[in-house]
């Protein structure tokens, strides 16, 4: 093919004017399909620069959230264990950004000489023309509950009306709520403040708070180390993923699955450490599906929500999408559908729609063990002993098919995975993996 004169000019002026008369002609033998490539690789690499720093201004808004909370500490409207680290001493600080998106703030941090992870929420107010503005929200739409002059009776009554409502009319719900006064008590003085009352109502509006308070005593579950206002502080999980490679999403399109599951395995721990891993995402299982304040539906199993800690012991890193299983039967009561899709809630915690009424039922199909086992499938297949293998697939076969009403299948459900968690323990106890 015959490039035209012009066309040819052009190239040169695009290729080699960045280059000087100099080192042209000392390279004469280079040919102009290997610049081009090389100019590529450079605009490719600026691409990803650009696209990285523009993802961090978008997602990553500390300030934005410092500024707020800060600021309503300073007037007396909140309170918390972490306040005066925060705002006053500056000794609790937000280092890396790790947000998932512009409302969900997460940063890791040092306080106290430890590493944790600072998480708050950012409301997105509407300006007049219906776009959002990131400015500081107003304190009435913050922290507007409990109002001045409510008794600690009444606040007593408040938390324990919004436990029933959110995890079911459960026995133990008193004890949670005499657990939030005494979180809520900062200054230890017997008596909760309005901001201290105010400071705790606005965390339990969070589920993951409400998560964390619920299943606090549980191993797999990070510690709450203190808050301010909706912000709160946890401890830092070692590996926040279960995979270690996390594409950013502008780079997941540019990645094949295959390299990037490829890679994944290469990164993995030995399998003895993934089977203790797995092990103990399986006990978490156990620890939602009847625990003391009731049952919990994991409403997207997703990789990014499973960490471990150094010691490979399973830590939930993002309870956002655990949610109560009260709180999805009131979501689905009564709504309307034309299939099985209008009944989800979150990404996968799916009920069936009666097609007659056109109405969703409230029981999820799909139990939390399908969920985690499909999630297993490829990380714990991947290396696993030859003499386990077959099992461990006949096994896994069995878990992730596993449907149907909870009510009708808690023995087999249990049966699962009882049969799962021994299989791999009796092939790493008594090794140093145990």
């Amino acid at each position: 093919m015959v490039i035209p004169r012009a066309l040819r000019r052009l190239l040169h002026l695009v290729v080699f004017c960045p280059l000087s008369k100099g080192f042209q002609s000392r390279i004469p033998a280079v040919k102009v399909k290997y610049v081009l490539l090389a100019w590529l690789c450079v605009l490719g690499a600026s691409w990803v620069v650009y696209m990285q720093y523009a993802s961090y201004a978008e997602l990553c808004r500390g300030h934005v959230c410092h500024a707020v909370i800060c600021d309503h500490y300073s007037r007396g409207v909140i309170s918390g264990s972490a306040c005066k680290a925060l705002c006053d001493q500056r000794t609790l600080t937000l280092q890396r950004c790790m947000s998932p998106s512009p409302t969900y703030q997460v940063y890791s941090g040092q306080w106290k000489e430890r590493p944790v992870v600072i998480k708050c929420g950012l409301q997105e107010n509407q300006k007049a023309d219906g776009a959002p503005d990131t400015g500081l929200q107003p304190e009435t739409s913050l922290f507007d509950k409990p109002t001045r002059g409510t008794s600690m009776d009444e606040f007593r009554e408040m938390l324990h009306g919004f436990f029933k409502s959110n995890l079911g009319d459960q026995s133990s719900l008193s004890a949670l709520v005499e657990r939030v006064m005494v979180l809520s008590d900062v200054d230890q003085d017997g008596k909760v403040s309005l901001a201290e009352a105010r400071s705790a109502w606005a965390l339990l509006q969070i589920n993951e708070f409400l998560l964390m308070l619920a299943l606090q005593e549980k191993e797999h579950t990070p510690r709450l180390l203190g808050f301010c206002g909706d912000l709160y502080v946890t401890e830092r999980v070692a590996h926040a993923s279960l995979y270690q490679l996390d594409l950013p999403d502008y780079l997941r399109p540019l990645v094949p699955a295959a390299l990037s599951s490829s890679l994944n395995r290469w990164l993995a721990p030995a399998w003895p450490r993934r089977a203790r891993i797995t092990i103990g995402l399986l006990e978490f299982v156990e620890e939602i599906f009847h625990g003391a304040y009731g049952s919990f539906l994991m409403c997207d199993a997703s990789p990014r929500h499973v960490g471990y800690n150094g010691r490979y012991d399973c830590r939930m890193a993002d309870l956002r999408s655990v949610v109560p299983e009260a709180t999805v039967r009131g979501y689905l009561r009564g709504r309307r559908c034309e299939s099985n899709g209008d009944c989800t809630y979150g990404r996968d915690c799916t009920a069936t729609c009666d097609r007659l009424a056109k109405r969703c039922n409230t029981e999820v199909v799909r139990p939390n063990l399908a969920k985690v086992c499909t999630l297993l499938r490829d990380f714990l297949l991947f290396g696993a002993p030859s003499d386990l293998r077959g099992d461990l697939e006949k096994q896994l076969r069995a878990c992730v098919t596993l449907s149907g009403l909870a009510s009708q299948m808690e023995v087999h459900h249990s049966l699962v995975l009882n049969n799962l968690k021994t299989l791999l323990w009796k092939k790493i106890s008594n090794t140093q993996y145990s």
